[in-house]
Formats: structure tokens, sequence, C-alpha cells
């Protein structure tokens, strides 16, 4: 990482009401003093597919190859990008027992653009009092009651 490359902080989070069911997906971007924020749903889906587009999404926002510190709740996620995935590409989208991935289209979606940056894939404990990860399970929220109350 070069003296002038910024360390962008993202905490993403998902939301289900019900499981399928009308989820929402909530980024929290900062860099420095600056911060965004992104959230949207889908009337009927997955806690797990929330989880994985509010990372997608809020890597789609950035406008070049930056260094990323992802905070997610979800160990699916962060074990997926650290752990799983290489195995998954090597069998073809298949998990050890020869199973399609689950969501593959959302993991490879994620792996192309995470390629793009240089990340940090950590879990944060959800709904514990951290301060990022509130935030984004906050927006995750505002994004199923867009999509329930239109």
């Amino acid at each position: 990482m070069s003296e002038k490359s910024e360390l962008i902080v993202i905490y993403a989070d998902g939301a289900c009401k019900g499981n399928p069911g009308p989820g929402g997906w909530g980024a929290w971007i900062s860099m420095g003093e600056h911060s965004k924020e992104l959230c949207g749903g889908e009337p009927v889906t997955t806690n797990n597919r929330m989880e994985l587009t509010a990372v997608i999404r809020a890597l789609q926002a950035l406008k070049r190859a930056c260094h990323v510190r992802i905070y997610t709740d979800s160990v699916y996620v962060q074990k997926g990008m650290t752990e799983w995935i290489d195995g998954w590409k090597k069998r073809g989208w298949r998990t050890a027992d020869k199973k399609p991935v689950k969501n593959d289209d959302l993991w490879q979606a994620l792996d192309a653009i995470a390629q793009q940056h240089t990340i940090e894939w950590l879990w944060v404990k959800g709904h514990a009092g951290d301060p990022g990860n509130e935030r984004a399970d906050a927006l995750a929220n505002q994004g199923v009651a867009q999509v329930m109350h239109g």
C-alpha cells in the first residue's frame, strides 16, 4: 500500500423478515472524514443473499482500486471470501460434497469485484454495540422497510 492510498472502511449488513421473505441490505462506507450510506432491498430473498448484496453494492460504489477493510457480522461472507471460495472455484462452484454452491451468482459477482481491490475481510459480532455495524444494520432495516412499505 503506497503512502497516498487511503483506507476505505466498509460496514455491510443484511436483514430479512422471514427467511425467505422481504429483505434489505445496508452499507456504510467511510474514508477519512467522508462517508456514504447505501441501502436497498428485495421483496423475496434470504438473509445470506442480502449480506452478500451489501458488500457487492458497497464495492461497486468505489470509483477506483482501493485498500478496503470490510466489516461484516456474517461468518458466511467472511469465511466464504477468506476460506471457501478458492475451493469452490477449483471445483466449478461446487462444495466439497459436490453440491452446487448456494448463491453462486452473488459469490461470482463478489469475487469479480473483490479482485479489483486489496481487501481485509473482518468479522464483527452483530448487535454488540459496534457503531459501524449498528449503522449498517439500521440501513439494512431501512432497505427492508422500503420494500415492505413502498
